[in-house]
């Protein structure tokens, strides 16, 4: 680690299987990326107990048995604790988002930055996308406590690219509302993009109420697939909108000045 660590001790709550909707995500739409030779994935604020750290190094040294998983946090007594858990491929150090002046290929920081105030993320966001190799992502996002609704943004060295929204395809789309990244939470009002999009979305999944009869999870892909007509720059496809996914471009949610 060169220099401080950057930020504040945040609540630290985790669970088990928590961040297993991004997990799975990152897995299914970065092939490539994760199969680079040595890769580095560091794991910003992993709190109390390093399990959703451990579960992700898991995942991708199955993909990639040369990945290295890099656990961060601020508070030197969690990372002393999570130490007894460290073994080949996966470590713990003290660091924040100047990532402990490590380079990586991916960062995964979630629900982290939504403890701090609106006005702190873009210089996070600068601190960790900086440290990013050629090609990297960071993922900032929010869930909820069993991980069943989240979102996060996916960004590069040159600023936030997509916007992805995993929903509860059992209850209304705007569900996810409560659980936006900082960067959007406090903008979910009318007038601003996002309100615009979580509004279409529950519009067209009313719209296409009859499409339950074939499950929870074609009632979704329809109403993606209404709002992508729409004209909304949704990026992926039907195999993701089953899941309860769908990722659009940022420049269509990104806050505008009020």
């Amino acid at each position: 680690m060169t220099g401080r660590a950057v930020g504040a001790i945040t609540r630290g709550t985790t669970a088990a299987r928590r961040l297993r909707r991004v997990d799975r995500w990152l897995l299914a739409t970065q092939p490539g990326l994760l199969r680079r030779r040595d890769l580095v994935v560091i794991d910003v604020g992993f709190g109390e107990r390093p399990t959703t750290t451990l579960e992700l190094a898991h995942q991708l040294r199955q993909l990639n048995p040369t990945a290295r998983v890099v656990g961060l946090d601020i508070s030197a007594e969690r990372v002393a604790a999570a130490q007894a858990f460290a073994r080949p491929g996966v470590e713990f150090a003290v660091g924040g988002f100047e990532l402990g002046g490590r380079r990586a290929d991916v960062v995964r920081a979630f629900n982290v930055l939504r403890q701090y105030d609106e006005a702190d993320v873009a210089a996070a966001w600068q601190r960790m996308t900086a440290q990013l190799s050629t090609g990297g992502l960071l993922l900032d996002g929010t869930c909820d406590e069993t991980g069943g609704l989240g979102s996060w943004i996916t960004l590069e060295d040159a600023g936030p690219r997509t916007l992805t929204l995993a929903v509860d395809i059992s209850s209304e789309p705007s569900a996810v509302a409560a659980r936006l990244p900082k960067a959007l939470i406090h903008h979910n009002v009318p007038g601003q993009p996002i309100h615009r999009l979580l509004t279409d979305l529950d519009h067209a999944s009313l719209t296409r109420a009859p499409v339950r009869v074939f499950g929870h999870r074609q009632l979704f892909a329809a109403a993606v697939r209404d709002i992508r007509a729409a004209g909304w720059p949704v990026v992926d496809g039907p195999t993701r909108w089953r899941r309860g996914e769908v990722t659009l471009a940022w420049r269509a949610v990104m806050p505008r000045p009020r």
